[in-house]
């Protein structure tokens, strides 16, 4: 696979979490990074969005900003909807208004909802039938973004990201969450954290394998086409928990917390990235293991006095 070309790229949703990670891998291939989030403008409002890319005048714009806490969609999936799909149709159309060459539209595998364990790893053919309103709002994003690539100026590639996190990612998402749990513990001597479902087998990448798929996507993805970005592996959240545990040297037990399991919890979720592979030529490189103690190293990190 050739190597990309340097390119002026933005990033919406620049200053999250993996916008930050997707912004130094950018940085490190040559591309020059203007970061846009919700304090510089307000990505429903086309003019608004038009009139920071004809500032900047990208060549390449990543699209992450988003709502994006399954969860918390519930509370307000209004809100959700408006961000999620209204903000992916003004960032298409003033991308094309100032003659952007490329959009990355980055979905989620929650457009999936419930598929059946048989029925995995999961590729991009299957029907998206969302259990969430964030789910929901992410299908008909992307479903939005399919459309107008049938006809755009500007080539619009979808990338639809399993799990993934590393070290900066919010605790209000599991890994780091329990990363949390045990330096707080190691910390103050407890010898139990609280946890939710054990059992289920999600699909779980590191942000920076993330990050390198995303450029990758972006210089050899065909427009209008869906690209899994997953791991192909099944990992049980009791692994991840022990594996955590493992790192800390500290003898930690787990007691479930019923507040902690989710409503609504596929018990296996995994996905199929050949698709991406046979276009870019991507594979994850970082193990889990190093995953996770990074995200553990971050969380005594920011518990430090």
């Amino acid at each position: 696979m050739t190597a990309a070309a340097a390119v002026r790229a933005v990033i919406t949703g620049g200053k999250g979490f993996v916008g930050a990670h997707l912004r130094r891998h950018l940085e490190a291939h040559g591309d020059s990074v203007v970061l846009l989030d919700r304090d510089d403008v307000d990505v429903v409002d086309l003019d608004a969005i038009t009139e920071q890319f004809e500032r900047h005048r990208p060549e390449v714009v990543y699209h992450l900003a988003a709502l994006s806490h399954v969860g918390e969609s519930w509370d307000d999936p209004d809100a959700v909807r408006r961000v999620n799909v209204g903000g992916t149709e003004s960032v298409l159309h003033a991308a094309e208004r100032t003659g952007a060459r490329t959009v990355l539209v980055v979905g989620s595998s929650e457009e999936y909802g419930t598929v059946a364990a048989d029925e995995m790893p999961i590729a991009e053919t299957r029907a998206a039938r969302p259990t969430s309103p964030y789910g929901a709002s992410k299908a008909e994003a992307t479903a939005l973004a399919a459309a107008l690539a049938a006809t755009s100026t500007v080539r619009i590639v979808i990338a639809r990201p399993f799990n993934h996190t590393g070290a900066g990612q919010s605790p209000k998402f599991l890994i780091p969450a329990l990363a949390q749990r045990i330096a707080e513990a190691e910390r103050d001597g407890r010898d139990s954290i609280p946890v939710g479902n054990l059992d289920a087998i999600r699909d779980i990448s590191d942000v920076r394998d993330v990050a390198r798929a995303y450029r990758l996507l972006a210089a050899h993805g065909a427009t209008g086409e869906i690209y899994n970005v997953c791991s192909g592996r099944g990992v049980a959240v009791r692994e991840i928990v022990e594996l955590l545990a493992g790192e800390s040297g500290h003898a930690i037990a787990l007691r479930i917390d019923p507040d902690l399991v989710r409503a609504v919890d596929i018990p296996v979720f995994v996905g199929d990235h050949t698709k991406l592979t046979d276009a870019t030529g991507w594979r994850p490189e970082i193990p889990l293991t190093t995953t996770l103690r990074d995200v553990l190293d971050r969380a005594r990190h920011d518990l430090a006095p």
